[in-house]
């Protein structure tokens, strides 16, 4: 049975991974035993799974995330104060099917924006729309565009993301265009999308970092008050890193196994006459010598 004409019409409608496996098929003797709904059954399988690939390298690389991190490899032995059974909860992507925000607080070096990113990966799993944003270069862009004319349809493109990352979120304050930008984004996205922020400055002085008792009162209740929190304490974990490999140092140099007995002292044990040490080089000699 020819079927090079099927074949290259699949590869024109853009079921490349069904062309593949229908030749994969035809050139596999034990398949010529299945009934045809198994081959169209195995076709389908193939063709929806290579579709679910493609659409999550898209949105890998649309997210931007700054870091590769995933769910999987979240250490929660260290002491950091990680709620285990909230993060477990949160990794399900619940929250952000329910529209709500998540706010992860805690000194520098504990691992929030790792979080973040681990969270946006597997909200891209998931199906979800994924940005990640470093606070300063998001008001930067948004004043670039203001600049520019072309504000409104930046905002329109935040809005348009199921989760939006704002990693390192303060401490300095914010200026007059950022807190009208940052309530617009909040704004947009109450009830329709969720938010993850990254901050070193705890939630109650976040009203100090926007700097406007009246907005600051708008922006937080849009977020705080429909928001899951981890809220994180301890060393920095980059620095009890460094630390574990100073001890280790040490160990493994003292560790070494002493070298065996010099060439000289194996020859006089077996009754030979030990060889004489080499003198310096020719070219310091002549120095050795000179008073």
């Amino acid at each position: 049975m020819l079927i090079h004409p099927t074949v290259d019409r699949l590869r024109a409608l853009g079921l490349a991974a069904m062309a593949d496996t229908l030749v994969e098929l035809q050139n596999n003797p034990e398949a010529a035993e299945m009934p045809h709904a198994d081959w169209l059954g195995l076709l389908v399988d193939r063709e929806v799974t290579a579709s679910d690939n493609r659409r999550l390298t898209r949105r890998l690389s649309s997210a931007k995330l700054r870091q590769a991190a995933a769910i999987e490899n979240v250490d929660y032995r260290t002491a950091r104060g990680l709620d285990r059974s909230l993060f477990q909860n949160l990794a399900t992507s619940q929250w952000i099917r329910d529209a709500n925000h998540l706010v992860i607080v805690g000194p520098t070096g504990t691992g929030k924006s790792w979080l973040a990113c681990a969270l946006g990966n597997k909200a891209c799993r998931d199906g979800f729309s994924v940005l990640y944003e470093r606070a300063s270069r998001l008001f930067a862009d948004l004043a670039q565009a203001r600049g520019e004319g072309r504000l409104a349809r930046l905002i329109a493109t935040l809005e348009r993301v199921n989760l939006l990352i704002l990693d390192d979120w303060g401490p300095e304050p914010l200026t007059t265009d950022q807190r009208r930008d940052l309530l617009e984004i909040v704004d947009d996205r109450y009830d329709k999308g969720s938010l993850l922020i990254t901050s070193q400055v705890p939630v109650s002085q976040w009203h100090d970092v926007i700097a406007d008792p009246t907005l600051g009162d708008a922006i937080l209740d849009r977020i705080i008050h429909n928001a899951h929190r981890l809220e994180l304490k301890g060393d920095s974990l980059r620095r009890q890193a460094s630390e574990r490999k100073k001890t280790r140092l040490p160990h493994a140099r003292s560790s070494r196994r002493p070298t065996g007995p010099s060439r000289a002292r194996r020859s006089v044990a077996r009754g030979g006459t030990p060889r004489r040490a080499r003198g310096p080089p020719m070219d310091r000699r002549d120095d050795l010598q000179q008073p």
